[in-house]
């Protein structure tokens, strides 16, 4: 277990450049771009949106985004560290799924927050801990 870690981190860079290349070209063996099974939404005042406009909205943003979790459609949202936004864990398998479902949220009906949209997966150089039989 206590290689795990550094295995994992040297298989980074492998998984890196066999995504960006075709594996026939390279010679490097191809890895699969892993399944979306959330979407990483970030969120930021627009420029020029004072904190006032935003506090005015945050009673209805927060009973509607405690909403989206009990119908789970939010994963996990936390306060950006640096103070200046939010970031959810949007259970959606695009980018398009998670759009749809940010864009019912009060902040956005009032056009006052950029988002950026990520979509995640399993971190895929897991597979290779399970055998070349995964390789799928």
């Amino acid at each position: 277990m206590k290689f795990m870690i550094p295995f994992l981190t040297s298989m980074l860079p492998l998984a890196s450049v066999a995504q960006s290349q075709s594996g026939a070209a390279s010679g490097v063996p191809s890895v699969a771009i892993p399944k979306t099974t959330a979407v990483m939404v970030i969120q930021t005042a627009k420029r020029g949106v004072t904190a006032q406009q935003v506090m005015a909205v945050i009673p209805a943003e927060i009973r509607a985004t405690v909403q989206l979790y009990l119908d789970g459609k939010i994963r996990q949202w936390y306060s950006r560290g640096d103070g200046k936004g939010i970031v959810f864990l949007v259970e959606a398998k695009t980018e398009d799924e998670a759009r749809a479902i940010m864009e019912t949220l009060p902040l956005a009906k009032e056009h006052l927050m950029d988002e950026e949209y990520i979509p995640v997966g399993p971190l895929m150089p897991l597979r290779a801990l399970v055998g070349p039989g995964a390789q799928q």
